[in-house]
């Protein structure tokens, strides 16, 4: 899943938001330098990322990407998927995604002093561009996948899978929902077991 889904999940504790948020910055046992709510986010970021990678729905959605894009065909999803989730909010949560969205980069902004050095990096550009919001509209996700392309020196070729988002919309909107259905009830339970901790 990508940033969206990620913060989602995160119920509503905003420093396993945080960790949730920046933990694929972060390398093997570095996560012990945070703060216990902080570990516990980037130990749920872990959980969604193993769960997901072996959900076979989501494999269906990847299968239909990989011949053109190979291994990238796996973050192609995770991008798509944030994309029905910011499209159906208001089917997931009761505050509107505007308001989800603010307070979030408000509380990363309250937090600087424990962000990991990538996310302080990324954090003014991803609030000038407002990323997380931009995801609803088919023409954002363009523009996300357009940059993901540039990062890889265009050998990705992300910035086309539009093309089949477009073509294949209704499956992957379909797969999403009953990939992220699964995907809520398995992290309560992780959630449950990590405020045990």
């Amino acid at each position: 899943m990508n940033f969206l889904a990620h913060i989602y999940l995160s119920d509503n504790n905003d420093f396993i938001k945080i960790g949730n948020f920046m933990a694929d910055g972060i390398r093997g046992n570095d996560y012990l330098n945070y703060p216990d709510e902080i570990k516990k986010g980037i130990i749920l970021h872990r959980y969604i990322d193993t769960f997901t990678d072996a959900n076979e729905i989501f494999r269906i959605s990847k299968h239909r990407l990989h011949e053109r894009y190979g291994h990238y065909s796996g973050v192609i999803v995770d991008i798509l998927y944030d994309h029905f989730l910011a499209k159906n909010w208001s089917n997931y949560s009761d505050e509107s995604l505007t308001s989800f969205v603010y307070s979030f980069y408000q509380s990363l902004e309250d937090n600087y002093d424990v962000l990991s050095p990538k996310t302080k990096r990324i954090l003014p550009v991803m609030i000038e561009h407002n990323w997380l919001e931009s995801y609803a509209s088919v023409e954002g996700i363009s523009k996300i996948l357009y940059q993901m392309d540039y990062r890889t020196k265009f050998k990705s070729k992300m910035q086309f899978a539009v093309e089949e988002l477009e073509m294949f919309y209704s499956d992957f909107e379909n797969e999403f929902t009953l990939f992220f259905e699964e995907l809520r009830n398995h992290v309560k339970d992780k959630l449950v077991e990590l405020n045990e901790l």
